[in-house]
């Protein structure tokens, strides 16, 4: 039997996110799936006919599990590990293993998820879904909002026409000013949900210029705008405005934070595009995606609110909406993509995932 042929029934494993290799009963893969081949490092060939549990620093409880497996004990074993990059000497990955039987009893198979990887799914599954909930809450929550709302405005401005007292007129006019204001505010919270979704080919560096040049136009003194930014990135499909929208809500919250440095002088905000290769976003893998980084040297998200950024009306600074990276949050997704923070004081770097073409 030649091993370095598809095994029949297996040829699906290509297509997963995760690491899999065919072993079997003795430990020898008899087949690896192209993930597995990416993060090693090595060729296909290379693994196949190799022993698996010589793949990791501690083996013997994979041959334990393989056994255990095979011998019918158990329908499945889990547990977790440190992976050999082979390809990368010296460079350990810490997996979560788990061995589950086949249709075939002398096979076995061997799935290995980066730990790292199943901690950001999970973020990323949390984050979707507390989205999803903000989404709704925010929308159910403008719409009754919005329905009193107009009335107490037609009554203010009625009112106003009966009145002759300048002081109650004041009055009046002080009901008309907060309510157009919340008016606004609903407006911006519906809008994600109201606007279509107008697709075209989008070339990425011509977002970032059209943000670094408003940034600019408001901050012409104490503030620079550097770009870094990688040509060979392909256009794709999506939606400019609402990526231009995106970013400049990313952008204007970095400035907001940099108000001293910009009344100092050093401020500094980085536009860096680069191209990401085999990431997962939910539970798909991308061979190719676009990483755009918005980083600026300004003091941080403070920690009471670094996990919660994203919620609607949650805020870092006085008098804020805390609407922008809601909705920056909600065009990335409708992209397929999502946003990232990493954030230390001097430097905090927000990242965009899109995958490409």
């Amino acid at each position: 039997m030649n091993d370095e042929i598809a095994l029949p029934g297996f040829e699906a494993l290509d297509q997963l996110a995760t690491m899999v290799a065919v072993v079997g009963t003795e430990g020898r893969c008899l087949l690896a799936n192209s993930t597995l081949e990416n993060v090693m490092g090595m060729s296909r060939r290379s693994l196949q006919r190799g022993s698996v549990p010589d793949w990791l620093v501690e083996s013997a409880q994979l041959r334990e599990t393989l056994g255990a497996v095979a011998r019918n004990e158990v329908a499945c074993g889990r547990f977790d590990a440190t992976m050999k990059r082979h390809g990368a000497p010296g460079a350990e990955l810490p997996v979560h293993v788990i061995v589950s039987q086949t249709d075939q009893p002398e096979r076995v198979l061997v799935e290995m998820i980066e730990i790292e990887q199943q901690t950001r799914l999970d973020r990323e599954e949390r984050t979707h879904g507390q989205a999803q909930a903000n989404k709704e809450l925010v929308r159910n929550l403008a719409h009754e909002i919005k329905n009193p709302l107009g009335g107490i405005r037609g009554a203010a401005q009625l009112l106003a026409m009966e009145v002759t007292s300048r002081e109650l007129t004041e009055y009046t006019q002080v009901i008309i000013h907060e309510a157009d204001r919340l008016q606004a505010l609903v407006d911006r919270l519906l809008a994600p949900h109201r606007r279509p979704h107008v697709v075209s080919d989008v070339n990425i560096h011509e977002v970032c210029e059209r943000v670094r040049s408003l940034i600019l136009a408001e901050f012409p003194k104490g503030l620079r705008v550097e770009r870094d930014y990688d040509i060979s990135i392909p256009e794709f499909r999506g939606d400019r405005e609402q990526l231009i929208q995106a970013v400049l809500n990313i952008a204007h919250n970095a400035t907001q934070a940099l108000a001293e440095r910009i009344a100092a002088g050093d401020a500094e905000l980085w536009l860096r595009t680069r191209i990401a290769r085999q990431v997962t976003f939910g539970r798909q893998r991308f061979r190719l995606a676009l990483e755009l980084h918005i980083q600026d040297n300004g003091p941080g998200v403070p920690e009471a609110i670094r996990d919660r950024i994203f919620h609607p009306l949650v805020s870092g600074r006085e008098g804020g909406s805390g609407l922008g990276l809601t909705l920056a949050q909600t065009f990335v997704q409708q992209h397929q993509g999502t946003i990232e923070c990493d954030s230390l004081p001097g430097r905090t770097v927000f990242k965009i995932l899109i995958p490409l073409p």
